[in-house]
Parts: C-alpha cells; structure tokens; sequence
C-alpha cells in the first residue's frame, strides 16, 4: 500500500498563502488495548487553541516500526471528523517522506484527508546529514539514495534538532518555514506540544 500511495503525495507545496489554522495530532494509550486520538487546531501565526477533538478506539494494528501510520491513523481520522472544520495544515509528531518507501504517517494523513501535512519527528528514520548550526532555525538537508527526503532543522539554540519532511502539499522550504513559525519557546511545536497534552489527558 505504501509502494502504491506514495505515488500520490503531492510535494508542489500550494499552501503558503492560505494558512490561517494549523493542526497538531497524536495518539495516546487509555490501556493496553485502547487508543485514544487527539487533534488540536491553533489559530496561525498566533498560535491559539481554536478548536480540539479526542475519540479512542482500539489498537488493533501492532506498532512496527515504517508502519506507524496503519496503526494511528484511523483513530485519527474519527478525531478530525469531530471537528467544526478542517485546518488549513496538520503537523504530524513523525515522518513525512523522510520514510524508507517515502510515505510516512504525515503523508498518510495527507493523501487521506487532502490536507496538507507536515512530519515532523523527534528522530532520525533514514537519511544521512550534516549537523546544522547550533542556533535557532538553523538547518541542513536530509539525503537518501542521492535525494533531499527532508531537513534536520534546530528549533531552539543548542537543542537537539527536529527532523522535518514534506508529507502532502507542502514543498521543503514550506515544511521548514511553517515548523519554525510553530516553535516558540520550546524545542517541539506549540501544535504537537498541545495535541500530545491531549492524547495525555483526553
């Protein structure tokens, strides 16, 4: 399925001009056997809580790793249908392209949803990078097989960096620009800080 989807991950990146909410998602665990799915809608470039949705439903889907998406997305998708309207972006706390068959959850999200999507993960999936500078909004390409996947972007001086990909319509420069503009104080963005409170909490 990844093989054949990635195929209609669209990275022309036409939502520069158009954001006025972004979205940040993630699923938590009530128990052992059920997930609960959170989606937070900021308003941009304020970065306000607007609007939120939580639904759990199980884990039936084991976690393997590279199959990330098969397991959290559904949850997430009745979590969006909660909403009173779609976000203009979602920052998803994983991988966009930067992902061994090119298709990570944010590119899932996106070809699903017809959202655009950004990944942005904690850590390294594949790929090979320079060490960007130590300061805030530095950055350096993320390669694979001789192509940029993504970047590994520094989102607070002399923190660890984040590493951000393009999952849906959105372009490289797009998905580095509107990261930086959702990191404020902290090394995660206010979205994904917000969504994982709620996966939390419910």
């Amino acid at each position: 399925m990844q093989d054949a989807m990635c195929k209609m991950v669209n990275l022309a990146g036409d939502v520069d001009a158009a954001v006025r909410t972004v979205a940040g998602v993630d699923v938590g665990m009530v128990d052992k056997k059920t997930m609960r799915g959170a989606i937070v809608v900021l308003s941009f470039p304020q970065l306000t809580v607007t609007d939120c949705a939580t639904t759990v439903r199980a884990a039936d889907f084991p976690y393997v790793p590279g199959f990330l998406s098969f397991r959290e997305l559904p949850v997430l998708l009745d979590a969006l249908a909660k909403l009173q309207a779609k976000p203009d972006l979602v920052l998803c706390d994983g991988q966009g392209i930067a992902h061994p068959r090119r298709f990570g959850i944010a590119c899932h999200f996106g070809v699903v949803t017809g959202i655009p999507a950004i990944g942005v993960a904690k850590s390294r999936l594949i790929g090979r990078f320079r060490e960007p500078g130590s300061e805030k909004g530095a950055a350096t390409a993320l390669m694979h097989n001789n192509r940029r996947i993504g970047s590994v972007l520094r989102t607070r001086d002399g923190k660890k960096p984040l590493f951000v990909s393009p999952g849906h319509r959105v372009s490289h420069r797009a998905a580095v620009n509107f990261t930086l503009a959702c990191c404020t104080k902290y090394r995660l963005p206010e979205t994904t800080r917000a969504a994982h409170r709620l996966a939390a909490s419910g």
